[in-house]
């Protein structure tokens, strides 16, 4: 509000209205604005204003330029995590049931006591949609001793070419090229009779009597197939822990300033 101070003015004009002689007194009123203490107040206020305004546009620019960067790092978090559990449910309805439902658990050392070529196998591959040619491999039989049990079973190579022949030890994936799948076979017949002992699996509860070279599902491959999805499981956690601690500190750090004010 503006002071005004007012001061009376008196002055006299003779009027020539009523005619010669007759006077009259006029009464000014005139006022005066003191706007001396006004002014200062205002560039005060003013200049407080101004570094008010200053001061809260730098606090808001760090959380406006914070938040969506937390933002989108707690989404790749959580997207992570989600990844991790879709990989472990694909790898427990494949990898780990295998195993788990594997019988060849038991490690053991097998002297190899026979092995012959007994024949050729034929098999089919196919050439194109709704094309189908046939091929031939040699059989491979091999016989083994356990020497932890001391019982003789047939060995095969692992637990498909179990399911696919029950007299091979080794059945290669069919195709044209007859020659392969001979080289392939005579490989592993130079190598058993290099290494008359070998290492084998066995069924302990002996529900199966032949034995595995090696296991397509075994302890190493369990390990290296959780490897993945363990790790982006840990990294999303990590992720969503940071940001989250980021903006604990940032309250905390906000919450001792005003303290401190």
């Amino acid at each position: 509000m503006h002071q005004r101070t007012f001061q009376w003015s008196y002055r006299s004009a003779s009027a020539t209205r009523s005619g010669p002689g007759s006077s009259e007194k006029m009464f000014f009123v005139a006022g005066v604005k003191n706007t001396s203490g006004s002014g200062r107040e205002n560039e005060k206020r003013s200049i407080y204003q101004t570094f008010r305004e200053v001061d809260l546009l730098n606090k808001k620019k760090p959380v406006t330029a914070l938040k969506p960067g937390e933002d989108r790092a707690v989404l790749l978090g959580l997207g992570m995590i989600l990844a991790s559990f879709m990989m472990y449910f694909v790898l427990g309805i494949t990898i780990l049931r295998s195993y788990a439902d594997s019988v060849w658990t038991e490690e053991g050392l097998c002297v190899v006591l026979n092995a012959t070529l007994t024949g050729d196998v034929n098999c089919s591959y196919s050439c194109g949609s709704d094309c189908w040619r046939g091929s031939r491999y040699p059989c491979l039989q091999v016989y083994v001793s356990l020497n932890n049990t001391g019982r003789h079973s047939r060995l095969h190579y692992n637990e498909e070419t179990q399911d696919a022949s029950s007299e091979c030890v080794y059945a290669p994936r069919c195709q044209k090229d007859s020659a392969a799948m001979h080289s392939a076979v005579m490989n592993i017949s130079e190598r058993l009779k290099v290494d008359q002992q070998v290492p084998c699996f066995y069924d302990p509860n002996e529900h199966r009597e032949m034995v595995l070279l090696t296991r397509i599902y075994d302890h190493s491959v369990v390990l290296h197939s959780l490897l993945w999805p363990s790790c982006t499981l840990a990294g999303g956690a990590l992720i969503v822990v940071m940001v989250k601690l980021t903006q604990y500190l940032s309250r905390l750090c906000e919450q001792m300033g005003r303290i401190k004010r």
